[in-house]
């Protein structure tokens, strides 16, 4: 796939940015070379390949650190509102400011 400088022009457009002629060539040149790089990993067969979920399960054993799925808090509603300078039925009151 191969971008046009019109590509690049409307790209930036739609992203809303300001981009010169001569940086829209330099950055053609750019996303073009990306693509190609792209089209090249994509012709790699990856057939019978497991997908890793970190490279450097190749070099060593990796065990994930993870935590276990446990509620480790509680509820400290009251605690918290102490502070505060109005609550009603366990919600904030504010002062009105739209009338």
């Amino acid at each position: 796939m191969a971008l046009t400088l019109t590509d690049v022009k409307r790209i930036a457009h739609l992203a809303r940015l300001e981009l010169a002629e001569d940086e829209a060539g330099h950055t053609l040149a750019q996303l073009n070379d990306f693509f190609g790089l792209v089209e090249q990993m994509q012709a790699v067969d990856t057939t019978g390949i497991a997908p890793l979920a970190h490279p450097i399960e190749q070099i060593e054993d990796v065990a994930l650190r993870l935590r276990n799925d446990a509620v480790t808090e509680t509820v400290r509603r009251d605690d918290f509102q102490q502070s505060a300078p109005a609550v009603q039925d366990g919600l904030y009151l504010v002062p009105r400011v739209l009338e």
